[in-house]
C-alpha cells in the first residue's frame, strides 16, 4: 500500500504563484510514475503533469511553460511550481503514483483556488 500526503494549496491572485509539494510513503518500488490531476467542480480528472523515476516529464498543452514538475527519488517526493495562475486553473489538484504494473494511487487532494 502507498501513501500520499499533499500540501501547499491555496487562495492566490491571478498571475501569481503556488507550489504544491507531495510525500509518498508505504510500499514504493523504485520503477513509478508520479504526478499531478486536477479536478474542477462538474467536470471529470485530469492530467496536470508526470514525472517518471528517470525523469521523462509530461504536461497538459494548458499548464506548458507555466508549470514545472520535480521529484527527488530518495525522498519519495514530487513538487508542482505553478507560476503564471489563470483562474481557469482553480481546480482540487490530487498528487498520484502509478507503479510500473499500472496500480495507481490517490492523494486527498488539496485545493487550490485562482482569483481574478
Amino acid at each position: 500500500q502507498v501513501q500520499l500526503v499533499e500540501s501547499g494549496g491555496g487562495l492566490v491572485q491571478a498571475g501569481g504563484s503556488l507550489r504544491l509539494s507531495c510525500a509518498a510513503s508505504g510500499s514504493i518500488f523504485s520503477f513509478n510514475t508520479m504526478g499531478w490531476y486536477r479536478q474542477a467542480p462538474g467536470k471529470q480528472r485530469d492530467l496536470v503533469a508526470t514525472i517518471t523515476s528517470g525523469g521523462r516529464t509530461n504536461y497538459a498543452d494548458s499548464v506548458k511553460g507555466r508549470f514545472t514538475i520535480a521529484r527527488d527519488n530518495a525522498k519519495n517526493t514530487v513538487d508542482l511550481q505553478m507560476n503564471s495562475l489563470k483562474p481557469e486553473d482553480t481546480a482540487v489538484y490530487y498528487c498520484a503514483l502509478e507503479t510500473n504494473l499500472g496500480i495507481r494511487y490517490w492523494g486527498q487532494g488539496t485545493q487550490v483556488t485562482v482569483s481574478s
